[in-house]
C-alpha cells in the first residue's frame, strides 16, 4: 500500500515542481537556475522537518518519498550544472553547486532541528 501512496504523492510533487519551474522561466532571470535551487532547498528543508517528526510510515511515504521525491530535482540540478560548464560559466557553476549542496545540508539540519522542537 505504501508504494501506491508514494506514487500518488509523487504526482502532486511533480505538478508543484512543474508550476514553480514554469513560473521561474517566465519571471526570473535566466542567468541562474533560481527555480531549481528554490525547489531543491525548500524540499530539503521540508524533508528534514518531516523526518524529525517521526511520522507514521503511511504519511512519510506520501509526503517524504512521494510529494518531496516528485518535487525535488536533483537530476535537473546536475544537468543545469553541466550546462554551466559547457557554457564556460565557471563562476555560476561554482555558485550554484555550493548554494545547492551547502544550502541543502544547512536546510536539512534546520528542518530536522525545527521538527524536533515541534
Amino acid at each position: 500500500m505504501e508504494i501506491v501512496t508514494a506514487g500518488l504523492g509523487a504526482i502532486f510533487g511533480a505538478v508543484i515542481r512543474y508550476a514553480i519551474t514554469n513560473y521561474g522561466k517566465k519571471n526570473w532571470p535566466k542567468s541562474f537556475s533560481y527555480a531549481t535551487l528554490l525547489i531543491n532547498l525548500s524540499g530539503t528543508f521540508l524533508l528534514g522537518l518531516i523526518f524529525a517528526l517521526s511520522l507514521p510510515v503511511f504519511v512519510y511515504a506520501f509526503v517524504g518519498t512521494g510529494i518531496l521525491g516528485g518535487y525535488t530535482t536533483f537530476s535537473t540540478m546536475n544537468v543545469e550544472l553541466l550546462g554551466k560548464l559547457k557554457d564556460k560559466s565557471y563562476r555560476m557553476f561554482w555558485t550554484y553547486l555550493i548554494a545547492s549542496y551547502l544550502g541543502g545540508l544547512i536546510l536539512v539540519f534546520a528542518g530536522f532541528a525545527l521538527g524536533k522542537l515541534l
